[in-house]
């Protein structure tokens, strides 16, 4: 296989999609900035190694020179995505990115990075992990079974797990934007925590509440359907608690904050355990509906999301690599069909059906 570079390979998603690599077989090169712990990481399981930058584009390009492809693991995707995608265009690689933010969607999918793509001969493919694969094909597929749909609803909740510090320290970064849906095709900005309903989901009846999920952006490029709403299960003790945030986004906007709360963050384990990855799952549910109030709902059932998107990842990477997405920029169902997340091990789910 092709050489390929795995960027934030030492982070915590990063390190897990460098383990899954070595598992199958492939020998991606392990790139960042942080020199020992990448060449330590490289030792141990035997990769090359390569330590750049993003903020400099000369040695960036230099970086990925050779490669016809690249897995960015190193977020906040909000600041490091737009200069890895530039670099892999003129270098004509392959983009691949494990993002969960609606800007960086928006911006990767938007048309001059799609006919910038086409030039260049490359698939730019952001969100191939848990963020989005699930929840994008779920939504391909109810968009499928109803045509006419015109609301679209997705909703997940996981048993275990947890969040790694990357995560958090993105959460962190988006502020002081708070949630959104999609209304007539446009993103719209919500408050926090803007509705709740409950919901028989994994077994459980659940509290799920609104969030500005990846999918606001993919699910509208996937199916067209122009209204979007995103919700993930929380206690309502916790759903109260967002919507008291509110007030004080402002605030958790400033640059001082940000950076004194990412430096608590540096505080926390890095994420959840092998074991608790081993044994969390995650749920998702989905709805479509037509103006004339016809439903149609579907389920999927996956592992914990942190090994969901290590095995995701490197999957979408094989299949790039062996020329089976046209250049462009995709979301993971328009590059590898509704079916896709099937051949992640772990997973099942229910077909659509009328609600």
């Amino acid at each position: 296989m092709s050489d390929w570079i795995l960027y934030g390979a030492n982070g915590y998603t990063g390190e897990l999609a460098a383990r899954e690599a070595v598992r199958r077989g492939l020998a991606p090169i392990l790139a960042g900035r942080n020199a020992p712990a990448l060449e330590a990481l490289g030792r141990e399981l035997g990769l090359p190694t390569r330590i750049f930058g993003l903020d400099d584009p000369a040695a960036l390009r230099q970086g990925l020179a050779g490669a016809a492809a690249v897995l960015h693991c190193a977020g906040p995707f909000v600041r490091t995505s737009a200069p890895l995608v530039a670099a892999c265009l003129a270098e004509r690689a392959h983009y691949l990115d494990i993002t969960g933010e609606i800007p960086v969607f928006e911006a990767v999918l938007a048309r001059r990075r799609q006919e910038e793509a086409r030039e260049a001969g490359v698939a730019l493919l952001p969100g191939v992990g848990f963020d989005v694969v699930p929840s994008d094909c779920l939504a391909a597929r109810l968009a499928a079974a109803l045509p006419d749909a015109t609301h679209l609803t997705l909703a997940f909740a996981a048993d275990g797990g947890g969040l790694s510090r990357g995560t958090m320290k993105t959460m962190i970064e988006s502020f002081p934007h708070a949630g959104a849906v999609r209304r007539g095709g446009r993103i719209t900005p919500v408050p926090l925590g803007w509705k709740s309903r409950q919901l028989e989901l994994g077994g459980k009846r659940r509290n799920i509440v609104t969030i500005p999920w990846g999918d606001i952006s993919t699910a509208w490029h996937s199916t067209g359907i122009p209204d979007i709403e995103v919700y993930v299960g929380m206690p309502p003790s916790a759903g109260k608690r967002l919507r008291r945030m509110s007030p004080l986004l402002p605030l958790l906007g400033l640059g001082p904050v940000k950076r004194w709360l990412q430096r608590r963050v540096d505080r926390r384990a890095p994420g959840p355990t092998a074991e608790e990855r081993g044994t969390a799952r995650t749920y998702l549910w989905g709805e479509v509906r037509n103006p004339a109030g016809r439903t149609v709902t579907a389920t999927l059932e996956t592992p914990e999301g942190y090994a969901f998107t290590a095995v995701s990842a490197v999957v979408c990477v094989q299949k790039v690599l062996a020329g089976q997405v046209p250049p462009g920029s995709w979301t993971p169902s328009q590059a590898f069909g509704a079916d896709f997340v099937d051949a992640i091990p772990g997973v099942t789910g229910s077909p659509p059906r009328p609600a």
